[in-house]
């Protein structure tokens, strides 16, 4: 594949396995706000930790529909923010490009540039959580949002970003074992 670091993985996959995989990790993202709908921190972290899985193990357009199902999910279920979900149109495509700066983290510094993977992982999720409270700043300030999505966009999308990448790193390596 000819789009450099978008077609580096951790370590191959058959045609079929990368398929797969793309599959699970898209249906989690888009149908654990149906199965469990709270507590957002749990939701978040497997959302996550599907994000890093896929970026670890997926090649160039096969990351597309996990970086957009988590907030389709969202909107879709409508509980995870209650009487807010409707607010959440305005974040999504900003949660997409969120979702994608956690995955590029992780196939450019990770696997294009080998740094430490916890390196990537704080790097990533730093950046993530910093580029989203920004926009919600910034649309809470003109008053499209309330202010609850600073708290949301913000230290939860830290916490989730890095408690996810640390299980999917944990699980990564048991998959890199066998």
């Amino acid at each position: 594949m000819a789009y450099g670091f978008w077609s580096k993985t951790e370590y191959d996959l058959s045609f079929v396995r990368e398929n797969i995989e793309m599959v699970i990790y898209t249906a989690v993202c888009f149908f654990i706000p149906f199965l469990l709908g709270h507590p957002q921190l749990f939701v978040g972290v497997v959302v996550n930790a599907s994000l890093v899985m896929a970026a670890m193990n997926l090649k160039g357009y096969k990351l597309l529909p996990v970086i957009i199902a988590p907030s389709l999910g969202v909107l879709s279920r409508g509980l995870i923010f209650g009487p807010f979900t409707v607010f959440l149109l305005y974040m999504i495509p900003f949660i997409w490009v969120g979702n994608m700066i956690l995955v590029m983290a992780f196939k450019w510094l990770r696997l294009k540039h080998n740094m430490n993977r916890w390196v990537v992982l704080a790097i990533g999720g730093g950046v993530k959580a910093a580029f989203l409270f920004t926009i919600a700043y910034i649309l809470v300030s003109l008053g499209v949002l309330p202010a609850l999505f600073t708290t949301v966009m913000g230290i939860i999308q830290l916490t989730t970003a890095i408690l996810g990448g640390v299980a999917a790193l944990s699980v990564q390596a048991v998959k890199k074992a066998f």
